[in-house]
Order: structure tokens, then sequence, then C-alpha cells
């Protein structure tokens, strides 16, 4: 006898499965949907996160305070400073993983260690090339500049912390006088097609005292020029030795004030002033060889008129060329 299947229960079952095939296929069509919108709206930082790439370059606030600079050798283009670096940053960044770059730090005490924040006590000599076309009324500019050591730019970022940053107000350097700070960052790039590096300067002016420049430096030369321009007075030819002494004087106390820089490619304000002073003593010391020449000869008319236009040519001439040279560091001041 042959089995026979309930149609009812046939169609029960087929109907049971026919839906299940569609709703699981419609369930994967709508994840897919929402991976594809969740990949489209996530923005590329958060997208490297996800992926454990990181979230961009490492920040690190950097701060200098200047306790004192100990010496400016102009000379040698040094200086010596005693400052506190202060830095913060979420990633334990301490002060070997930057580079002083205009400089060798000589000393460091550390006052300050937390992940998050370090202090150190540095002592240090910098160096910088400085202009010295106003010398010897010269100013410059002290920097303290710091880099990381090994991280470019895409990976660590240096921003100037103001809070903790400035100088001291008991700072002083003998013979020169503080004027000011500026703080900057900028990128340095030292060869071409690289990721530049975070720079961070610290600037401190500089300007050497003019009240003691003057009495140091001008005051024996404005002597040996009134002296040299008084003698013009003097008809007789014994005024002679006397211009000639103030001459050698004069070389002297150049020799001597030029002996403490160094050898620049350029004049130097000084160098303009005893170009001044040099052409001065020579037209007295003409007009004094003139004159012994033609009283040895008895031709006082001459002797009058050497006289005559010297005492009235040579003192404005150089007036005016020292007001010129004085007016040009004035314009440029």
């Amino acid at each position: 006898m042959a089995c026979r299947t309930n149609p009812v229960q046939g169609s029960a079952r087929a109907g049971g499965r026919s839906p299940e095939g569609p709703g699981r296929i419609a369930r994967y069509m709508a994840l897919v949907i929402l991976a594809a919108a969740l990949i489209a709206i996530v923005p590329p930082g958060a997208a490297a996160v996800l992926a454990g790439n990181g979230t961009g370059p490492e920040t690190v606030q950097i701060g200098v305070y200047i306790l004192d600079f100990n010496r400016i050798d102009v000379s040698e283009g040094t200086v010596e400073a005693d400052f506190y670096v202060t830095l913060k940053s979420g990633t334990n960044v301490s002060l070997n993983d930057l580079e002083l770059m205009n400089g060798m730090i000589t000393s460091v005490a550390t006052i300050r260690d937390s992940p998050e924040e370090k202090m150190y006590r540095v002592n240090a000599v910098l160096t910088n090339e400085p202009d010295l076309s106003r010398y010897p009324f010269d100013r410059h500019t002290l920097p303290i500049e710091f880099e990381p050591k090994l991280e470019n730019e895409s990976e660590m970022t240096l921003v100037i912390d103001n809070a903790d940053s400035g100088i001291y107000s008991g700072a002083d350097v003998p013979g020169w006088t503080l004027t000011g700070t500026q703080f900057t960052v900028t990128n340095e790039r030292y060869s071409a097609g690289e990721v530049p590096y975070s720079h961070a300067v610290f600037a401190f002016g500089a300007m050497r005292d003019e009240t003691s420049t003057i009495l140091k430096f001008f005051l024996p030369l404005f002597l040996i020029i009134i002296v040299s321009l008084s003698s013009l007075v003097m008809k007789t030819s014994s005024r002679l030795g006397l211009n000639a002494s103030m001459f050698l004087a004069a070389v002297l106390i150049h020799w001597r004030i030029a002996d403490s820089v160094p050898n620049v490619m350029y004049a130097t304000f000084l160098d303009l002033f005893m170009i001044v002073t040099y052409a001065t003593l020579v037209m007295v010391l003409i007009s004094g060889v003139l004159i012994l020449r033609f009283t040895e000869t008895g031709d006082m008319a001459r002797v009058d008129r050497v006289h005559f236009w010297s005492l009235r040519l040579i003192p404005p001439v150089s007036i005016a060329l020292y007001i010129l040279i004085w007016l040009s560091i004035v314009v440029t001041g």
C-alpha cells in the first residue's frame, strides 16, 4: 500500500522554510551597507586610531626661563647662560629627547620629574654669530634653540610654554643691558625634500651699555681730537711734535679697542669713527708741516695763509664728518 503525504502538512513545512532565506540575505545586506556608511563618515584621524597608527605628531610644551647670562664674549661669539627648561607632554618626554642646537650643555640638574612635566636647571655655553656693524654700540640677540633629536615635525611638535618662559628681573651682565625677549617656533629643513624639524627659539636681546662705552672708548679719543684741533690756533712749528704724539696715542687706543673684536668683512662704526679721526689728525699734521717749512724759508705770508685756512677748514670738515657717522648709527638704531 503506497504511503501518502498529507498535502497540508507538506505545504506548511515548505512555507516555514521559504521566508528564512531572503530574511537572512536582507540582514547581510544591511550590515554591508552600515559598514560602508561608517567607513565613509569616519574622519581620517579616527581611522588612524582604529588602525592603531596614532593620533598625529606628539605635542611638547617647552619653556625657558633665564636666571642669568654670566659672560658675553663678542670676540668668540659665545655667551654663558644659566636657565630653567620646562617640558610638558603626555608621553614622558625628557631633556634627553631634545637637542640644544646652538651650543653645548655643561651641566644639568633635575628639579622636577613626573610623566607629564619635567623641569631642569641647565648651564650652557651658547654660540651666536655677532653683528658688529654698530660696534662698540652693538646690539645682539642671544638665542637658545631646541629641536627634537630624532623626531621630525610629523612625529613631534614643539610649542612655546609662555607661562614658564621669560627672564629673571635680577639678571644682569656687567657692561650690557638686557632689552627684551621673543619666543618663536619655526620649521627647519636640513636637506631638500626631507620632513622639517620643529625648532623652538628663545631669543633674548642685549646691548652694550652706552654710558660705559662713551667713557671707555670715546672720551680718550675726543680729548685727543680736541687737543689736536686746538693746536691750530698756534702759528709756531713746535705744534708738530704735539700733533705727532696725539696721532700715536690715537693709534694705540684704536689697537687696544679693536683687539677685543674678531676680524669681520665689513666696516664697524668704530672703523668709520677712527677713519675720520685719522683724517682729522693727518690734516692737522700736514698744516703743521707746511707751517714748519714756510717758517724755515722765511715765507711768513704763506705761513699766515696756511694758518688762516687750516683754522677755518679743518674743524668744520672734521665736525661735519663726525656728525654724519653719528647720524648713520642713529638712523639704523
